[in-house]
């Protein structure tokens, strides 16, 4: 590589190669330099970094010779001060990365949401990353004020976009960090009342697989959704009648026993995979599947079943069972048990050293709530 002093003339008089490109390396700034291509356009470009990389500055005579040796010298500054800028990407390169990267330490259905939300609101496809303002980006989110709780689960996947963005050196500073959900929702504190749980819990027995009997192991385990539909047969010790489901939300196994009403559900259910639920399609939108996800189907053609029920969700079922328990004087740190909450009567430094399993307790339990059940489905017997 040629060095020379660059100068307007000298950079004019830069005669084009026969083949490829030539680099012109300045003799004034270590690094700086001009481009020239076989067909005559000049770059300024600038060589930095341990890895020795070519960094575009821009056309000449569009960017002056001035222009391009500040710029120069202040990517060479930030690179004596240890300091380095964005990497330029696309936004569909960088979310893509960033969803691979999450595959890796985030659960499936972590990634999942990740994925439709970022695809389905932020479609900057091609965009260069650092080109995306807060405000674009907020403009998307605000988009979503008639459902808030999409609302706020948008904003929070970008914000951890850019966050990963940011410690990946694609932006210089992650635009959401400094705001706060754009909505307030409100918590849901919808508890079936006695006859609708009865009601509930009847229609369930007698509703078809597998939706019917999804039903009735919410009902009577208090378990999330999720937990119940991702069930293998192999978390079922038949002969202790415990349930062991190595990995759930709060990232601790969840050990629980069940009593005859659960043994009545499982016996009822076909063993023709490693599920009790298997999907019914290898494939739902190009994405893999393994276990049941027909929920949005499934639910409503449910309820058309049911007379008398207000509006309600299946973790709704979650919540009537810990207020169940509650009301049945089944201590705190056991119906925590029995939920696997990772926060309650037994957590912190408690819960390090306290390593009982409770199991006798939760038995006993899961004894009083089925009497309680078999108490409600004698008073509002279905049909009636």
């Amino acid at each position: 590589m040629p060095v020379v002093q660059l100068t307007d003339i000298s950079i004019r008089a830069l005669r084009p190669p026969e083949r490829g490109q030539r680099l012109y390396r300045d003799k004034a700034i270590r690094g700086f330099g001009v481009r020239v291509s076989q067909g005559g356009t000049k770059t300024f470009v600038v060589v930095h970094g341990a890895n020795r990389q070519f960094t575009t500055l821009g056309r000449y005579p569009v960017l002056s010779l001035a222009a391009a040796r500040s710029e120069a010298k202040r990517l060479l500054a930030e690179q004596t001060l240890g300091k380095t800028r964005p990497v330029p990407v696309r936004f569909e390169e960088a979310r893509d990365r960033f969803l691979d990267a999450c595959k890796a330490k985030n659960k499936p259905r972590t990634v999942y949401d990740y994925t439709r939300i970022l695809n389905r609101h932020f479609k900057f496809g091609r965009t260069m990353l650092s080109d995306i303002s807060q405000h674009e980006i907020m403009r998307r989110i605000y988009k979503l004020s008639g459902t808030p709780s999409e609302q706020n689960h948008a904003f929070v996947a970008a914000k951890v976009f850019f966050s990963w963005c940011k410690k990946n050196n694609y932006v210089d500073a992650n635009p959401l960090a400094d705001l706060s959900k754009p909505a307030k929702t409100k918590a849901r504190d919808r508890v079936l009342t006695p006859k609708e749980l009865a009601t509930v819990y009847q229609a369930s027995l007698a509703h078809p697989y597998p939706f019917g009997p999804i039903v009735s192991l919410l009902v009577l385990t208090g378990m999330r959704r999720s937990e119940v539909a991702a069930l293998e047969w192999e978390f079922l010790d038949v002969d202790e009648q415990i349930i062991t489901i190595p990995d759930t939300k709060n990232n601790r196994a969840h050990v629980l026993p069940y009593d005859e009403k659960v043994v009545q559900i499982v016996s009822s259910v076909p063993k023709t995979s490693e599920y009790l639920f298997p999907a019914t399609r290898s494939h739902v939108r190009g994405k893999p599947t393994n276990h049941f996800n027909g929920w949005t189907k499934a639910k409503p053609h449910f309820d058309t079943t049911l007379d008398d029920v207000a509006p309600w969700r299946l973790h709704d079922l979650r919540r009537t069972f810990d207020s169940t328990m509650a009301s049945l004087q089944v201590p705190l740190h056991v119906s925590d048990k029995l939920l696997n909450h990772i926060s309650g009567a037994v957590s912190g430094v408690r819960a390090t050293y306290n390593r009982y399993s409770y199991l006798d307790e939760m038995r006993d339990a899961n004894t009083r709530y089925g009497e309680y059940l078999d108490t409600l489905c004698a008073k509002f017997p279905r049909g009636r």
